[in-house]
């Protein structure tokens, strides 16, 4: 892939496409949101209909892996689902890439959701108790414990990024072979292939905010036994 061009400067950094798109993307949901509040009234209408079954769905999602702290992850990880489906949607845009098809952008958001782990985890228990379960059933396996959270940070941004440009290459290799012949199955695929990532992200998101949450509850049982 082209390195994204540079839009305009701000001192000495350069703002690429890449990044003004996520701009835009973030100005959108944020219009959309505000207008879609400002109309809401007390009977619903197809927009609230459709807004409610949205977040009811990511709810159930959260609720069949981490019940009891589903209101407390639910702004977190829907934040993320809706900002990578409209991402990865992005490059059906002609003249438009998907900003998840750049690897500072999918480490970006791995990287978020790396803090964000550590940040609920020590908020259930407290950092004392949030700590100590990198020392069970053995400080032997400290190093271990470790490297995993590096190595599955770095993997959920290379996958991420990885699925998206090659989807996005595939799609050009098809097009300049094929010309305009075969664009609808090729934009079904982008399509699906677009939700099935930011599925796949979020959720692996969610599971590794459980564990880090529900650690906690392992380590309180095991100092009550």
């Amino acid at each position: 892939m082209d390195m994204p061009a540079v839009v305009f400067y701000i001192g000495p950094f350069g703002v690429t496409s890449i990044v003004v798109t996520t701009w835009g993307i973030m100005m959108t949901l944020g219009v959309f949101c505000w207008f879609a509040t400002r109309r809401l009234t007390l009977i619903p209408g197809r927009l609230q209909t459709v807004l409610e079954g949205l977040v009811l769905a990511i709810e159930d999602s959260i609720k069949a892996v981490i019940p009891e702290y589903a209101q407390q992850v639910l702004p977190f990880i829907a934040t993320l689902w809706i900002y990578i489906v409209i991402a990865n949607l992005t490059g059906l845009i002609p003249q438009l890439h998907s900003p998840t098809g750049n690897l500072s952008v999918t480490a970006g958001l791995a990287s978020l959701v790396f803090l964000s782990v550590h940040w609920f985890g020590i908020r259930s228990g407290g950092i004392r108790q949030y700590l100590k379960h990198y020392l069970s059933p053995t400080p032997l396996l400290l190093p271990f414990h470790l490297i995993s959270e590096v190595t599955r940070t770095i993997a959920l941004a290379v996958r991420l990024f990885g699925n998206i440009m090659s989807l996005e290459l595939v799609a050009l290799l098809v097009l300049l072979v094929a010309g305009l012949l075969v664009p609808v199955p090729l934009l079904m695929l982008h399509v699906v292939e677009a939700l099935v990532q930011a599925y796949i992200f979020g959720m692996l998101a969610l599971i590794y905010v459980a564990g880090a949450m529900q650690s906690q509850q392992g380590s309180e049982k095991g100092n009550h036994i």
